[in-house]
């Protein structure tokens, strides 16, 4: 059980100056255990980017919208940065990653 966290104001004025203020975040435990996903839609405009985390089931013209994010220009630039020194650092731990070989991506559709 990872319980839940909670985010509490009065800490932040409490860190001395020049201190990274420690951010408390709520999260149940199905946020803490994600959501896979196999596809990951991006759209972009000037304002933001929005990414829509897909699970497409095996063998099947079918998938299922699990989760999606909506990020500033700026912090989609961050995450991207983060991901590369993450991955480097994975493959520094255990190889480089292989990547299976993929035709076209699919055209995809939403339905309600």
């Amino acid at each position: 059980d990872y319980g839940s966290v909670e985010w509490n104001p009065e800490e932040k004025m409490s860190q001395p100056i020049g201190t990274p203020p420690q951010v408390q975040i709520k999260a149940d435990e199905k946020e803490l255990l994600g959501q896979y996903s196999n596809l990951v839609l991006i759209y972009h405009n000037a304002e933001e980017f929005a990414l829509h985390f897909v699970y497409v089931f095996p063998n099947a013209p079918q998938g299922k919208l699990v989760s999606g994010a909506i990020l500033s220009p700026g912090h989609a630039k961050r995450l991207w940065r983060a991901l590369g020194e993450n991955i480097s650092r994975h493959e520094a731990q255990f190889g480089p990653i292989r990547e299976t070989p993929q035709g076209p991506p699919p055209q995809v559709g939403f339905i309600q």
